[in-house]
């Protein structure tokens, strides 16, 4: 901008305001323009507070006698959700400001719009610098998020005074502060019997196919004692944050088959859920209980469900929320009989491990076709829910699933077309054709381990027989005109623009689909150019095999070493990379 746009906000300065104020700087500041803050009387943009809207609800209207546009907020969330819906409507790379967003008053339809992320496999969340993290969670609470979770897992570590034990409570608490700091509610998830690899044999649990082999059976006194008492130390370790949602899960680890406990999710699970929600009230007396049913039926079949709701049909105390989602379809049970009596219902999207292993190993992992369609299946039901979040390449599918607790009859399209529309204003139409496009183009496979193992022997040993293909891709139609499409939208962004993750994640996606495509699955110079950048993006360097977010190959591991991140993480690759992508992209035009 040839002007700093003038910003005002007429309202008191408290630390979410102040927090506010910061992000939107920041935005506006990384997309190309610049931010003085003044008073009203001369701002473009005006932020204020109008008690009478509700909470969380904002406005956004023209200001007709300043001849700018006031973002109002019925509280304070109000006013950050208000700047986020305003800021993705906005361009910062003209001589003046332009807002080509809707106006009128905007109310959140759901009460819980939260995300989960999993902190393990050394995924972003696990391994990514804690600032870069935090940034990212202050993005989400642009798009409504209201509530971030995570887990403490606990089975491989020998106590919680474990220095790694104690390093991950260091980061996760970090990561539940920013949200705090940004209007969201933290959450925490814990399986019900989960333990520490230090666990006494003889109070271990019957195992089912996922176990650790340290759970412990809360049918045995002594076991149960053991599990409150290690639950008890995990609960101070967050005591200070402000937690307001509790998570007390089932399966995938926890569990016990033995005669006491079975069947697990209407028996021993509550049995052993109630004494922990128990103790959760005693720590954070405004932490709402959700009890989570996930994978019941997979084992005990519909007994599982049958005692669930009989349980449920007293209106237990102990109970807040009932979550529920299976791997892919419904809870059958669910669709059948209606949701649990007396509970709201939360759902547990997947949004992460679909159609494409390693999980965002080839850049963009997108489904706004498959979220639509388990959305009109359940959407009536709900009231909220927490995707389950592997990390940032699944960025597009966290601001669906959070803008349709906004708003449930919004259409997805509409969705990726805001998205769309903030990353590449002049060239909507050609990214979310483009969207869809590799949507439909999903089944990506990398090596696994054995075969990743005999491809590298043959490497290092100068041999390739052209048998070793590396990845595995579905057939695609046309995937040069997927990549013409983004590439065309490129070539109408400012080189800051061209330059963010988001974008890259997209771009490289598309480029890797023509690439691999073109050689047969077989790895290229600039294949590798495009995973060692990926690495970089995901920081997944040392992330664990079947989770190569970002990369399927040794060689990457060495190629993306040189990482520097610039303000909005955006990732400059070697110039070797650099020189072996450009060439690709001129040979491509």
């Amino acid at each position: 901008m040839q002007q700093p746009l003038q910003l005002a906000f007429d309202l008191a300065r408290t630390p979410l305001i102040e927090t506010t104020m910061a992000l939107v700087t920041r935005q506006i500041v990384e997309r190309g323009g610049a931010v003085q803050i003044g008073d009203t009387a001369t701002a473009a943009v005006v932020f204020d507070l109008r008690p009478e809207l509700g909470a969380e609800t904002f406005a956004i209207a023209r200001d007709e006698a300043h001849d700018g546009w006031r973002v109002s907020g019925g509280d304070e969330r109000g006013v950050l959700y208000g700047a986020g819906k305003f800021l993705r409507g906005c361009r910062f790379d003209t001589p003046c400001l332009t807002y080509s967003g809707p106006s009128g008053t905007f109310t959140p339809a759901l009460p819980v719009r939260g995300m989960y992320f999993a902190t393990h496999f050394h995924n972003f969340y696990h391994d990514a610098p804690s600032e870069l993290v935090e940034r990212y969670v202050e993005e989400l609470a642009l798009w409504g998020c209201n509530t971030l979770s995570v887990w403490f897992d606990m089975h491989h570590y020998t106590g919680i005074d474990d220095p790694e034990a104690q390093a991950m409570i260091a980061r996760l608490r970090a990561i539940l502060a920013a949200a705090n700091r940004v209007g969201m509610g933290a959450a925490l998830t814990t399986l019900a019997n989960e333990a520490y690899c230090t666990s006494p044999t003889e109070l271990r649990a019957e195992p089912f196919p996922h176990h650790y082999h340290v759970e412990v059976c809360p049918s045995k006194p002594e076991g149960l004692a053991l599990i409150l008492r290690w639950r008890e130390e995990m609960l101070r370790a967050f005591a200070d944050l402000d937690i307001r949602y509790f998570w007390i899960w089932p399966y995938d680890q926890g569990g016990c088959a033995c005669a006491d406990c079975k069947p697990w999710g209407g028996n021993g699970f509550l049995r052993n859920a109630e004494p922990v929600a128990r103790q959760v009230r005693q720590t954070w007396s405004q932490a709402k209980i959700v009890l989570s049913s996930w994978e019941f039926g997979y084992w005990e079949g519909d007994a599982e469900w049958d005692a669930l709701y009989a349980t449920l049909a007293p209106q237990p105390d102990w109970i807040d929320y009932v979550m529920a989602e299976g791997h892919g379809d419904y809870p059958p049970y669910i669709l059948r009989h209606g949701p649990p009596p007396h509970f709201p219902l939360l759902n547990f999207p997947e949004i992460s491990m679909y159609g494409m292993w390693p999980w965002g190993g080839f850049g963009a992992n997108l489904q706004p076709r498959r979220l639509q369609q388990v959305w009109d299946t359940i959407k009536g039901r709900l009231a909220g829910g927490f995707p389950y979040s592997e990390g940032i390449f699944e960025d597009l599918n966290k601001a669906i699933c959070l803008q349709l607790y906004w708003d449930p009859a919004r259409p997805v399209e509409a969705i990726v077309r805001e998205y769309a529309g903030e990353l590449v204003p002049d060239a909507v139409d050609e990214v979310v054709t483009a969207i869809y496009r590799l949507e439909e183009q999903m089944q990506h496979g990398g090596m696994n381990e054995e075969q990743l193992r005999a491809w590298h022997a043959c490497y290092t040993h100068g041999k390739d027989d052209g048998q070793l293909l590396r990845y595995q891709l579905p057939p695609m139609e046309a995937p040069e005109q997927t990549f013409a499409l983004l590439d065309h939208a490129a070539r109408t962004m400012t080189p800051a623009a061209a330059a963010d993750w988001r974008w890259r994640l997209l771009w490289l996606r598309a480029a890797l689909d023509l690439e691999l495509t073109r050689s047969g699955g077989r790895s290229t110079d600039f294949s590798e150019a495009c995973f060692a950048e990926l690495t970089c993006i995901s920081c997944a360097e040392n992330a664990e095999w079947w989770a190569h977010v970002g990369h399927a190959s040794p060689l990457t591991r060495v190629a993306s070493q040189e990482r520097v991140f610039a303000m909005r993480y955006r990732v400059h690759v070697s110039g070797i990379a650099d020189d072996v992508i450009g060439r690709w992209v001129r040979s491509s035009q």
